[in-house]
């Protein structure tokens, strides 16, 4: 069992910049593979980025170059860096740790943290 918990949303302007931290407790953080999605109000929830247990990492096109995911095990935490941000990334960000390939499946979510970009 894992617990996730989002922080650092908030209210920001275009062009100004988030850290989104999610604390995760409970089991092994370091097997599973971490993740960052959204979640707009009348929109479907879709994959903003991913990091492995290895640290391979995948971003969704609209945020690559933009935004950074990394994760630091020993602190069982994982980060979402967001730079550059735009009106069309307000959203309720949520984390996700999914268990890798070869293990039994586990999906877990966190309840989420709202950012909203705007002037």
């Amino acid at each position: 069992q894992v617990q996730l918990v989002e922080s650092g949303g908030g209210l920001v302007r275009p062009g100004g910049s988030l850290r989104l931290s999610c604390a995760a407790t409970g089991s092994i953080f370091t097997i599973y593979d971490m993740g960052w999605y959204r979640q707009a109000p009348g929109k479907q929830r879709e994959l903003v980025a991913t990091i492995t247990s290895g640290g391979s990492t995948n971003y969704a096109d609209s945020v690559k170059g933009r935004f950074t995911i990394s994760r630091d095990n020993a602190k069982n935490t994982l980060y979402l860096q967001m730079n550059s941000l735009k009106s069309e990334d307000t959203a309720v960000y949520l984390c996700n740790a999914k268990t890798p390939a070869g293990f039994p499946f586990r999906d877990y979510w966190g309840r989420g943290t709202q950012v909203i970009v705007s002037s």
